[in-house]
């Protein structure tokens, strides 16, 4: 069997910057331990997945994320990467609907500037009446605070510094599972930044969390006083988002550029 494949670095304008992802439009789904293989054998940190809605709308797919070690339930650069190739291949359309089981419906929109916006549920953390001792002995230097939401724990530090000094000890990270951790500051040029670990579910160090933002932007928003947030992930490859945050809703935009368009063979299933 013969799919499309596509390798997209998304939040970046420039390539071998932001997050890399594989994405594999299917007509089906695949069986889920095929859809695994290919995302271990692709190596990325996300390989998306995606299918036509079943009442046949030609704007709206169902979506499916997988890490090399797991099914992931809300990767936010995979959706941006999703959306480049359909606008690509799809000029008619304007704005795309993805269905994830999860968190249900997430938008993507082109914008006039080139950027692509997506629609996310709003994923505040909640601070923590205790740190769990695992993440403050799985961070080289001790955050100021510590909160967390459905996806991870949020260390916060004073400065932009720290964050790019923070050396994780990724044994004692792993045993927050199923939890992630990102580490966060006020940024020098940026609102914030940040960096994210998820040794428990797809390797060391995310070049660029997407999802992550639901959580983050909603923090500085309100912290910084300002609904409009320029977010710098100072990961090796670094990526740059633009947040908007809603009532109930964050809005994460960002560029992509296309490294590779190819066709990859899987056994018939």
């Amino acid at each position: 069997m013969k799919l499309p494949i596509y390798q997209i670095d998304a939040f970046t304008n420039e390539a071998f910057k932001g997050n890399s992802a594989a994405v594999v439009p299917l007509d089906s789904w695949l069986p889920d331990a095929v859809m695994q293989s290919i995302a271990l054998e692709n190596n990325l940190s996300e390989t998306v997945f995606f299918v036509p809605a079943a009442d046949g709308a030609a704007d709206t797919f169902d979506i499916r994320w997988f890490s090399p070690i797991k099914e992931i339930d809300f990767c936010g650069h995979a959706t941006l990467a999703s959306a480049y190739v359909i606008f690509g291949k799809n000029p008619g359309i304007s704005v795309i609907k993805f269905v994830a089981k999860a968190v249900g419906t997430l938008s993507a929109v082109k914008l006039p500037d080139g950027l692509i916006e997506m629609s996310f549920p709003k994923r505040s953390p909640e601070p923590l009446s205790s740190i769990p001792a695992s993440l403050l002995e799985g961070l080289s230097i001790p955050p100021q605070e510590a909160l967390k939401n459905q996806q991870a724990y949020f260390a916060v530090y004073d400065t932009e510094e720290e964050v790019r000094a923070v050396v994780p000890d990724l044994r004692k990270l792993v045993a927050l599972g199923p939890l992630d951790v990102v580490v966060t500051a006020p940024g020098v040029h940026h609102d914030f930044v940040s960096r994210y670990f998820w040794p428990a579910n797809g390797g060391d160090e995310d070049p660029v969390t997407g999802s992550i933002h639901a959580g983050l932007a909603p923090f500085w928003a309100g912290r910084l006083g300002k609904t409009d947030l320029l977010a710098l992930q100072v990961s090796q490859r670094t990526g740059l988002l633009k947040c908007r945050v809603e009532a109930d809703r964050v809005h994460v935009a960002g560029a992509a550029v296309q490294y590779l368009e190819g066709t990859i063979e899987v056994p018939s299933v």
